[in-house]
């Protein structure tokens, strides 16, 4: 029997730890703190039930066979580790105010398992970090606590989940994988792992690599989107639609055979803001690893760019939804503004560095009233409601935010006459612009003519 230990139940935790409970021959526990916010997921687990809200195929049916198989159980208790064969540490990352990586819970996790450390288990840094962390933070930590050397006693890598919510099993399962040890044993360990459920091709390297291959991975996404957003504010200025302009240029194929002589063109969608648990914080990681432990000072001014003027998004989308409401003779101080939704990606209940965090305090910054709404989401920072009744009354505007399924169908009629001032910015594309005019509505959109 071989024995997993998978630490932290989040959205990479749960996936992971079910999928090697799946896989015959193995024994997985996962450890969750009983927390007043996450340690209701330790019982819901022990059920077999899925604590994930959304849709998320597949899961809830492995969880239940998992749990029917007793291949799967989630505890409290840290010194489970000492049997465990594999421990994989799934716990938030996350960066402050001044984009600085909180440790916290790494660092409380590796001391933690340190003790209870059995002779060749092989140790899997799954969280994202900044370069050079597993190496010269974590591998320090287990080796101190422990009294073993890694590479020897130990084993240790980073491989990271190419995760997203709305399709967390796929991603695992049918993305390629990269591996990345501390040695070239660890990273043999590390392959012959998740060969029992990684169906794609697995990618060797070194844990550096590796490390910095994640955060680039989720840096040049944020880097493309901020480019489609820069484009997107020119295209309002010129009174130009920017959708059908990323049409045209994303109709550049690559030519058969050489494709590098004329690479194809993929600009990305335009929005109201970037939220998510990687994107947000990943140029960050990658800055900071480098300002770190790079071997000479440089400044990623592109990547830090890009990162600013995707935080900024909801301040633009404010200032169109302010020149909106002046037009029909209303100031944005006193007006009640509905933000549709609250996670940072349709049909899913992840609120992690969600932009309606910043449409809201920035709304009432300004002194207007803000009220939000997701009806998948479990808790947030800030008050939103579950239910649309009654939430359009005397409203002066609406911002799209998130483009979950329940507001495609909203009756527009009906709302129309609730509301005070008939606005909507749609900020995700959402919406048919003729559709929503020809119920009485203003609409402004961004990216779009005004």
């Amino acid at each position: 029997m071989t024995k997993v230990v998978v630490i932290g139940m989040g959205y990479v935790g749960i996936p992971a730890a079910a999928l090697f409970a799946d896989v015959d021959g193995f024994e997985v526990t996962g450890v969750q703190r009983r927390s007043q916010r996450s340690g209701w997921k330790i019982d819901w687990l022990n059920e077999g039930k899925n604590p994930i809200g959304g849709d998320e195929p597949g899961l809830e049916e492995l969880l239940q066979r998992v749990n029917k198989k007793g291949t799967f159980k989630v505890v409290d208790d840290y010194s489970v580790v000492k049997d465990a064969d594999a421990i994989l540490i799934d716990v938030q990352t996350p960066t402050d105010a001044d984009h600085i990586p909180r440790y916290e819970s790494l660092r409380e996790v590796c001391q933690k398992i340190a003790p209870f450390l059995k002779s060749g288990a092989l140790v899997v840094i799954e969280s994202t970090v900044a370069p050079g962390t597993t190496e010269h933070m974590v591998k320090p930590i287990l080796e101190e606590g422990s009294g073993k050397t890694a590479g020897k006693d130990f084993f240790l890598a980073f491989s990271y989940e190419r995760v997203m919510v709305g399709r967390l099993l796929y991603n695992i399962t049918d993305l390629p994988r990269i591996v990345g040890g501390t040695d070239q044993k660890s990273t043999e360990l590390a392959m012959e792992l998740y060969a029992n459920i990684v169906k794609a091709e697995l990618h060797p390297t070194d844990s550096l690599t590796a490390e910095v291959a994640k955060v680039v991975e989720n840096t040049y996404r944020d880097v493309n989107i901020a480019f489609a957003n820069e484009v997107a504010i020119a295209c309002e200025s010129l009174d130009v639609d920017v959708y059908r302009v990323r049409e045209l240029v994303n109709t550049l194929p690559n030519i058969p055979g050489n494709p590098s002589t004329n690479p194809v063109r993929n600009m990305h969608f335009p929005g109201a803001g970037v939220g998510g648990h990687c994107l947000p914080k990943d140029p960050w990681l990658f800055k900071y690893g480098l300002d770190k432990y790079g071997k000479f000072p440089f400044e990623p001014k592109i990547i830090i760019r890009s990162r600013e003027l995707n935080d900024w998004m909801p301040i633009h989308v404010i200032g169109i939804l302010e020149k909106a409401l002046k037009e029909q003779g209303k100031e944005l101080a006193g007006s009640k503004v509905i933000i549709l939704g609250v996670a940072f990606l349709e049909n899913s209940d992840d609120t992690r560095n969600s932009p309606s965090l910043t449409f809201y305090d920035e709304l009432k910054k300004r002194g207007a009233e803000p009220m939000m709404h997701d009806h998948l989401v479990r808790e947030f920072e800030r008050p939103f409601v579950k239910e649309l009744d009654g939430l359009f009354n005397d409203a002066d505007a609406i911002i799209l935010v998130v483009k979950h399924d329940i507001y495609k169908d909203l009756n527009l009629s009906s709302i129309k006459e609730s509301m005070r001032t008939p606005i909507i910015i749609d900020g995700r594309n959402f919406y048919d612009r003729k559709n929503i005019e020809a119920a009485g509505f203003v609409y402004r959109g961004i990216g779009k003519p005004q």
